[in-house]
């Protein structure tokens, strides 16, 4: 008995199964229409918040940058407004401002080694590579001439010349 209705629940779920897959083929999907009245909002949204067609990014030179966040940060240290507000009258971005700031901090000399700011000052530091260079040959030939004369010496010590 357990065969025979084993059996027949198969062929009652084999006949669900094809009637599903009938009710689906006959089933033809509506066009969107909803798509089509979000199209219609979309563009009267993005005209509102859009930038005009005119308007491009504008970079600013090195000396233009430095300039507004020293403007910055007076206006901050005289207390005359806010950071927030100083960084909207600059006419910049607060994360524009972090960046800059963030810039000028990474090129900024360390105290420990002192800027080189003119190239008189580079070739006088090259010039005086060249001399330690020349300087650390000497040392190093007069320090295996000792040790070549200090193993000779151990050489007839030991007698094994």
């Amino acid at each position: 008995m357990a065969d025979k209705n084993n059996g027949e629940t198969a062929a009652v779920i084999a006949g669900a199964d094809t009637k599903a897959n009938a009710q689906a083929a006959k089933r033809q999907k509506s066009p969107r229409r909803q798509k089509a009245v979000a199209e219609l909002v979309q563009p009267a949204v993005k005209t509102a918040t859009a930038k005009p067609s005119n308007a491009k990014s504008k970079r600013h030179s090195a000396t233009e940058r430095h300039e507004k966040l020293k403007l910055i940060e007076a206006q901050v240290s005289e207390s005359i407004s806010t950071l927030k507000d100083a960084i909207k009258n600059a006419g910049i971005s607060e994360k524009t401002y972090y960046l800059w700031k963030q810039a000028v901090k990474s090129v900024a000399p360390r105290k420990d080694k002192p800027a080189v700011t003119s190239p008189a000052a580079i070739g006088d530091e090259l010039s005086d590579l060249v001399q330690l260079e020349k300087e650390n040959q000497r040392l190093r030939k007069v320090l295996a001439e000792k040790l070549r004369a200090e193993n000779a010496e151990l050489r007839k010590k030991l007698g094994l010349n």
